[in-house]
């Protein structure tokens, strides 16, 4: 088949490489000149495990291209991918004006009935505003259906390759047999895809991440509670994670949720919520949690140094917002190294992947370790923020070695209590006892 993707993100770029994959040929659209000459250049624009090797052989075998002309990308395409960026308003409700841009300017360069498929993360009622903006200026039949994504940064190769399930809403025969045929190939195993209506599976997407982002929320609010009660969340975790109605993933306490997609979707569809009247109480606390959370540990930081952190040298390793990715969008890291810089203390930060992207953000007022322990030389106290497996077994005695104090403030709960008590650091985590 021929497919066009019209957008180079993390979902854009996914999509159309494991599509090329299964045999299709496929044109992805950017108006970004610079990155789709890196990418025709075989440059790849994002951090992915897996992508790599896949997008270098099917671009060396011809099924996948790039360019910059929407004319020239949808030429021919039965279907056509829109997987623009959808980010949040001021009011939290999500900024279409990419989508129907681009679907404004489809309309009169379809030649034969076309499948437009929402793959961008839109609230309800987007695929009705597409088609009407297709609609102004096309001249053949063509259906706009939506396809949410479920990939998870950092495996989102096995997850487009291997799907637990595909949602599919379309009503249009023609547009339901040829998303059946696209997507056949990954649902070999036997794993559904699932057809609805529109509107329903455009809701399906923020169902999804709100009800993750609420359990993550539910673990650390459990966690605080362990605090105050002498807990330790670890325990409780296993505890509720062997009940088959709860399940064990997503139950890490930790200092919040970030990245690209549980923020932003959870503020669009209590913004929606609020639209039709509709107080979606869960959520709003979900916010709210989620957002003191991540600044957990500056209250025990600044009382291990008597309130004042000026002049003080802090290590932070992990930059992401979760390991396996350079995406630092909503990183909690980030809002950290905010406060500590307008607390006047020095960052030494260190990110396998994502120290190109905070360069972006704060310059230089931060220092960029060439590995995890240059960030630890001659620093007051280490603060945990992403759990990059290279930071769960570190070399301890050279840590102790390279740090003023002795001291962890750790976000990610990497370490076992009883060995970091013994190798005789001060350790502060999340939902669990102080070890002094």
């Amino acid at each position: 088949m021929k497919i066009a993707v019209v957008g180079t993100g993390y979902v854009g770029l996914v999509t159309g490489t494991c599509f090329a994959e299964t045999g299709n040929h496929v044109t992805c659209i950017d108006i970004d000149e610079e990155k789709v000459k890196k990418l025709s250049n075989r440059q790849i624009t994002i951090y992915e495990p897996g992508l790599e090797a896949l997008f270098e052989r099917n671009i060396r075998e011809g099924r996948l291209k790039f360019t910059t002309n929407l004319k020239e990308g949808v030429k021919g395409a039965q279907i056509i991918f829109l997987a623009l960026p959808t980010p949040p308003g001021e009011d939290g409700s999500a900024d279409l004006q990419y989508v129907l841009k681009v679907a404004e300017d489809l309309g009169p360069m379809l030649e034969e009935f076309t499948v437009i498929v929402d793959k961008s993360t839109v609230p309800v009622g987007t695929a009705e505003k597409v088609t009407a903006k297709v609609k102004e200026g096309a001249k053949v039949d063509f259906e706009v259906v939506s396809n949410p994504e479920f990939l998870r940064e950092g495996v989102a190769v096995d997850d487009f390759m291997k799907p637990d399930r595909v949602v599919i809403g379309a009503e249009e025969p023609r547009s339901i047999k040829l998303m059946q045929k696209l997507y056949t190939p990954f649902v070999r195993q036997g794993n559904p895809i699932i057809f609805m209506d529109v509107r329903s599976a455009e809701l399906t997407k923020y169902a999804a991440n709100s009800f993750l982002a609420t359990k993550i929320t539910f673990m650390n609010e459990i966690a605080n509670l362990c605090e105050l009660m002498g807990a330790d969340v670890d325990k409780v975790r296993k505890g509720i994670g062997t009940d088959s109605r709860i399940g064990n993933r997503f139950l890490f306490a930790g200092i919040g949720y970030g990245g690209s997609c549980f923020p932003k979707d959870v503020q669009a569809l209590a913004k929606s919520s609020n639209e039709v009247n509709y107080d979606f109480r869960i959520l709003n606390s979900v916010m709210d949690v989620n957002q003191h959370q991540k600044q957990k540990l500056v209250a025990p930081l600044n009382a291990y140094f008597d309130g004042d952190i000026k002049g003080k040298t802090i290590a932070v390793w992990g930059l992401a917002f979760k390991p396996y990715t350079d995406d630092i969008r909503e990183a909690p890291a980030l809002e950290n190294i905010r406060i500590l810089l307008d607390k006047g203390a020095n960052v030494k930060a260190y990110d396998p992947e994502a120290m190109e992207n905070v360069k972006d953000v704060f310059g230089d007022a931060i220092y960029y370790a060439n590995d995890q322990y240059d960030a630890l030389t001659d620093a007051d106290a280490l603060m945990v923020m992403t759990e990059w497996p290279i930071f769960r077994t570190p070399e301890f005695d050279k840590m102790a070695a390279a740090l003023k104090n002795k001291v962890i403030f750790d976000g990610r709960n990497l370490y076992d209590l009883e060995q970091i008590q013994e190798l005789g650091f001060e350790y502060h985590s999340v939902g669990r006892r102080i070890v002094k």
